[in-house]
């Protein structure tokens, strides 16, 4: 890799409290050392928030010099504090093939034929398709939908679907978060007559597919700069081009325009859940769709927050993305994972109560059945890579593969080894008949995953291929996953000296137990909402001494620390039991500095708050 000052700055940044090496073995670091935030910025920053007057004094300063942290500058930050669609929208006609996909879309809307829309069986394809079912239903057309299911058809459209769509007389086929790197299976369809739109926001090659239109941010030569957008955010703003050549032809003469607004929240929901960096008009979109969301007046949503039983007991009470990743993402997803494909959409795009109930209570148990699937391939996961060997330090990314591992929870062992190993994994089922392995991988910040992936499909070595940074997807011959291990070791080696640099843990400020108040959470939460490219701020408690700790059902371990004051602080390591975490808690040797998360603890009406751990370093003494 040739010499880049900037890059080489990022080792020579000085460690927070002098931590090189956690028992994570991560370098913690000032957030603000990590994005270069000056002085002067920051004083014009802290100067803003002080005006507008939006917290006390004493809180001023912190909030401020963690906002900068986040590369956020004094001219935007209005736009960080107060998201809004109207400042921040993207002029639609930016996406590449926009017109032409409007023009298809409504030319078969005005024609009444038989549209479907082809969706991905995970969060984001399934607030997709409600979206575009929604509006085709306000324009009096009820849309069709396909997902195809992961178990037999794997991810995306293929020739199979677009015969079965084709004789059941499909004229359009509209995919979503799908579809751009098919290009086998759309110049099939191409060969057969049926029209394709792709909606998508995957990784894609220069050549796009063989079809009417490719709306995709992420595709080369698309100037929309808007490369951070799930495919619920693509769709939203279709729908907007939508709905403004609609009304130059006319068709809303004799009904409403659809306010959009009223979707926010499937927009939200998808953005949320798909894990996307959480800046610009993505932030807007997921900011305005949470509040949508809190109203719960999607009845599917409704029906979801209820059964899992996360339903706000007060009007008051807002939805967050706590609420969109970990109590409805995870239930919408397990239709797709371990039951029928398309329930997800069916759930957020009906408006019939009971039907809406039904589904819900048929997610959550499915949601159960695969948490149980998922335990049961990581272990095993976990003592195959013990066995083998396969996680050393020369390995740039783990593969692990073993026979009739369940295709829809590998992607979740994935990213649960990854935050183990600190490396990119990929989790692989074979098929013991056909010896074709399914995987599913995550990765580390600093390696394009997808791009990687997709590289080892351009090269013969993968029947199939393609992601994004962070998540990818491939299918391969179980035979040739050595030569893929060699592969992307080799192909990434020079990423990964990056993100061995990048894998640091930036810490926002330092407190004792004494100022984790309720009132410091939040004024922090002016910040919110908070994801990818926008992290909750990340606090490190010096010197702490462990009280106790006790393991949990789960593998989380509850803990009470103690500063040097002698305060006491609640506090719990999630999945940390069997750690290096987990192992600093039940042993600790003297003091120790604890990094994690303030979050609140409301158990019993308390209104207090609850230290979540992330990392731990020694304390040591010469």
């Amino acid at each position: 890799m040739p010499d880049d000052p900037a890059r080489q700055n990022l080792t020579d940044l000085p460690p927070f409290l002098g931590v090189e090496t956690s028992v994570t073995g991560r370098l913690w670091v000032d957030r603000r050392d990590s994005q270069h935030v000056g002085p002067h910025e920051l004083r014009l920053i802290t100067q803003q928030i002080a005006l507008k007057g939006l917290m006390e004094e004493a809180f001023v300063e912190p909030v401020a010099r963690s906002i900068a942290a986040r590369g956020v500058t004094s001219e935007g930050l209005d736009d960080y504090l107060r998201p809004t669609l109207k400042a921040l929208f993207p002029d639609p006609d930016c996406f590449m093939d926009m017109p032409q996909a409007v023009a298809a879309i409504l030319d078969a809307l005005q024609a009444r034929q038989k549209i479907y829309v082809f969706a991905d069986y995970d969060v984001d394809g399934a607030t997709s398709a409600a979206q575009l079912v929604r509006w085709f239903r306000h324009m009096g057309h009820e849309l069709s939908v396909y997902v195809p299911d992961r178990m037999l058809e794997g991810y995306g459209p293929s020739e199979k679907a677009f015969d079965r769509l084709k004789a059941e007389g499909a004229d359009l086929v509209i995919t979503v978060d799908c579809g751009a790197s098919a290009h086998r299976a759309l110049d099939y369809a191409a060969r057969i007559g049926l029209e394709v739109v792709v909606i998508d926001h995957h990784i894609m090659r220069e050549d796009p597919p063989k079809c009417r239109a490719v709306v995709n941010p992420n595709r080369p030569g698309c100037t929309s700069a808007q490369g951070n957008l799930a495919a619920a955010g693509v769709v939203f703003v279709v729908l907007a081009a939508l709905n403004r050549e609609a009304e130059k032809r006319g068709l809303f003469a004799e009904r409403p325009r659809p306010d959009l607004t009223q979707w926010l929240d499937l927009a939200a929901l998808g953005a949320i859940c798909d894990v996307t960096a959480l800046s610009g008009f993505n932030r807007a979109l997921a900011s305005q769709g949470l509040k949508v969301m809190s109203r719960l007046n999607n009845t599917g949503i409704r029906a979801l927050m209820q059964v899992a039983g996360g339903e706000p007991k007060d009007a008051a009470t807002a939805l967050g993305v706590f609420h969109s990743g970990f109590v409805l993402g995870p239930r919408i997803n397990a239709g797709g994972r371990i039951g029928r494909a398309d329930l997800g959409v069916r759930l957020l795009s009906t408006d019939d109560a009971d039907e809406a109930a039904a589904l819900a209570q048929e997610l959550d148990e499915l949601n159960k059945t695969r948490r149980d699937v998922e335990a049961a391939v990581q272990e095993q996961a976990l003592a195959l890579a013990d066995a083998k060997g396969l996680v050393t330090a020369e390995d740039h990314v783990i593969i692990v593969a073993h026979e009739d591992w369940h295709p829809g929870v590998i992607g979740i062992v994935a990213g649960r080894l990854r935050e183990r190993w600190h490396k990119p994994v990929i989790v692989i089922g074979i098929d013991p008949v056909t010896r074709i392995g399914k995987g599913s991988g995550r990765s580390q910040a600093g390696i394009n995953l997808g791009q990687a992936v997709t590289a080892a499909f351009e090269s013969g070595l993968l029947l199939s291929g393609g992601g994004h940074a962070m998540a990818a997807g491939l299918s391969i011959e179980a035979a040739r996953i050595p030569e893929l291990r060699v592969f992307l070791n080799a192909h990434i080696a020079n990423a990964t000296v990056e993100a061995d640099r990048k894998d640091r843990l930036e810490i926002d400020a330092a407190l004792s137990a004494a100022t984790c108040t309720r009132a410091l959470l939040e004024r922090f939460e002016i910040m919110a909402p908070f994801g990818q490219g926008n992290p909750e701020p990340m606090f490190v408690l010096p010197g702490m001494r462990v009280g106790y700790a006790s393991a949990l059902k789960g593998g989380h371990v509850r803990c009470d620390l103690i500063d040097e004051g002698g305060k006491r602080l609640k506090a719990i390591a999630w999945r940390a039991q069997d750690t290096a975490v987990g192992a600093a808690l039940f042993n600790p040797v003297g003091a120790i500095h604890v990094a994690g998360r303030l979050k609140p603890d409301d158990y019993m009406g308390r209104k207090g708050v609850q230290f979540e751990i992330e990392d731990i370093a020694h304390i040591f003494t010469s």
